[in-house]
This record gives C-alpha cells, structure tokens and sequence, in this order.
C-alpha cells in the first residue's frame, strides 16, 4: 500500500496549528528564570545518553507522552496538570516535537508548544546543555530539596 501523505506533510499540517519558538525566545525565558516554562525533552533514552539534555528539562519519551498527559491513563504525570505552565517540547530536530505537540493540543491541552529546529538547533546555537548523569544529579537535589 503506498504512502498517501509522507512525514513531511504531517509535519507541515501540524506545524502550521502549534506555536513554535526559537531558540532565542526560550533561551531568553530561561535566562529571566520564566516560571511558567517547563521544558520538555522527548527524545528517547539513546538520544539524551549520547547529546545530553536542556538544564531543567523534563524527560518524556515520545512513546508515552500522551499516556504521561493524561489524568485517566495509569502512566499519568501530574506535573502535566500544571496549568500555570507553558509545556514547550523539542526533540532532536523539531518532527517529532511538532506532531506531539499537535497530537498534545488535539488532547485539549492549550498551553504546548515546541523549539523551532530542536535540540540540534538548541547545541549548536551554543545554548545551555548538560549531560543526562548531571542532569538526574540536579533532579535528584531538586527532589530531597523539595
């Protein structure tokens, strides 16, 4: 059965209905310390031991993401909940990201959006990355913190 509409399109489709910022815009939120920005890297666990990750990120496979969302699923985060929060997603180049968060506002939620050219994008504009040990160390001091 042949493809009736590539990767591409539904990349382009969604793109065209998600807010998507660049990395200035939320390297800028993060260096005024913004609150509401909740970082979400939805790499897989290949990616993130092998790149690193955004200092502060939350880790969500893509695989689980809406499971993760949603209140009714066994998988559910609350942190998802959080609706003083603006959840803003990026993978590796901005596909992924761009379709969950398409699929994430089809779910209802409203305040999603994704990093225009992804973590790709992110490193080689030289904005802050940190390694996936450093990364579970801060988390871990947050947690007995908190």
């Amino acid at each position: 059965m042949p493809i009736t509409k590539g990767f591409r399109a539904l990349v382009a489709e969604a793109s065209a209905q998600i807010t998507t910022y660049s990395v200035e815009q939320v390297r800028e939120r993060l260096q005024a310390n913004d609150p509401s920005l909740q970082m979400v890297d939805i790499r897989d666990p290949r990616e993130l031991e092998r790149e690193g990750t955004v200092p502060g990120a939350l880790l969500a496979p893509r695989g689980m993401l809406e499971f993760w969302v949603d209140p009714d699923s066994p998988y559910f985060k609350p942190v998802f909940a959080d609706e003083s929060k603006e959840f803003v997603l990026f993978c590796g180049g901005a596909w992924r990201s761009a379709l969950a968060a398409k699929a994430l506002q089809e779910m209802g939620m409203t305040n999603v959006a994704h990093v225009e050219g992804g973590f790709g994008a992110w490193a080689k504009a030289g904005a802050p990355v940190e390694t996936l040990e450093a990364h579970k160390a801060a988390h871990a001091a947050r947690k007995s913190t908190a």
